[in-house]
């Protein structure tokens, strides 16, 4: 590159605003399991303006995002010519079969390269929307529960300790077997040796306890249990459940089949309906199926697509409040129904 031409790509640069994304990298994968079980990629992220945060993408994420800028500034799209056009780096493809952990574990080399090279692109390139929302933390980003993230913290490994004479008392309790510094105030902070109190589980990576007079959450991969937590304190437990729960139910002629579907997701989340027809097809075990719901008027409405799915979870806010549910219960029912059999509407086939 000659030099006007680097100068003028460093004066670009510095003229970026400091929130700008420059660099992503992933730091770990995390299973989902919501009404379609997935993973997603944990990616650090770092901005010009040197902040680091966390963010929570799906490879499909990544591919509608590489949709969009392929269609803005790909040259070889010929319905959008201009001068802003450039050569965009190879997204990994698509996977239709493997076990999912595999797949996801197997596409971070070429998603890092990936991002390394869609960062490098030129600065004007950098301030496109669409980009700047991918590598954005949102509100559900930010307060996703932490973890060890295990390409960003030092592994675990095995260390001959003396055994302590804490073995003495009765509490559960863990020995740190490496120094750990907490980000925030929710953190402990260990020293190797230390020995922690145990209080509760927080999820299946992090946990609770007290040192030197401070209580705070620290990843488990940092420790050495002595002496376990109770059997009863088993992840989930706390004031907000893990999982939320759905009512569903599979209408037939010979009677009604009534299960409870626990999914990691929000009570706010409106999923596809895709993603609810082949979750009742698992559960009920049944393919020729239909999805309903129940309007305020106690009729059954069928449920075809995307906006059918919106519409009831509308319905289901309007009527809050007048059906008592469990605090982790989604405020909307899906009631399942044969396909082919229309008896469930009062009409006639």
């Amino acid at each position: 590159m000659s030099l006007p031409q680097q100068l003028r790509d460093e004066s670009d640069f510095d003229q970026l605003p400091h929130n700008i994304a420059v660099s992503a990298t992933i730091a770990d994968i995390e299973e989902k399991k919501g009404f379609i079980d997935y993973f997603r990629f944990v990616i650090e992220v770092r901005t010009k303006g040197g902040s680091k945060y966390l963010i929570y993408r799906r490879y499909r994420e990544f591919f509608n995002l590489h949709q969009i800028l392929e269609s803005k500034y790909s040259p070889e799209n010929p319905e959008k010519p201009g001068p802003n056009t450039c050569v965009l780096p190879t997204l990994p493809g698509k996977v239709f079969m493997g076990n999912k952990r595999e797949i996801a574990e197997s596409r971070i080399p070429d998603l890092n390269t990936y991002m390394k090279r869609l960062l490098g692109l030129p600065t004007w390139f950098l301030v496109d929307e669409a980009l700047r929302m991918f590598f954005y933390q949102t509100d559900q980003d930010s307060q996703h529960e932490p973890r060890a993230l295990r390409r960003l913290r030092p592994p675990t490994r095995k260390v001959k300790t003396i055994k302590p004479k804490m073995d003495l008392f009765s509490s559960p309790r863990a020995e740190a077997m490496f120094d750990f510094r907490g980000n925030g105030k929710a953190e402990l902070n260990l020293k190797r040796g230390e020995v922690i109190f145990l209080l509760q589980r927080v999820n299946a990576d992090w946990l609770e306890g007290t040192v030197n007079n401070q209580t705070g959450i620290f990843p488990q991969s940092f420790v050495k249990i002595i002496k376990p937590l109770p059997d009863s304190d088993t992840e989930g437990e706390g004031e907000c459940p893990t999982y939320s729960c759905l009512r569903c139910f599979l209408l037939t002629p010979s009677g009604v089949d009534t299960r409870d579907v626990c999914v990691q997701e929000a009570l706010t989340i409106q999923p596809t309906y895709k993603e609810l027809l082949s979750r009742m097809r698992n559960v009920f075990k049944v393919d020729d199926i239909a999805l309903n719901y129940r309007d305020h008027e106690g009729d059954l409405i069928r449920i075809l697509d995307d906006e059918d799915v919106q519409l009831m979870i509308e319905e289901s806010r309007g009527q809050q409040g007048k059906v008592k549910r469990p605090v982790n219960q989604f405020p909307w029912e899906l009631h399942a129904t044969l396909a082919s059999d229309l008896s469930v509407y009062n009409v006639e086939a």
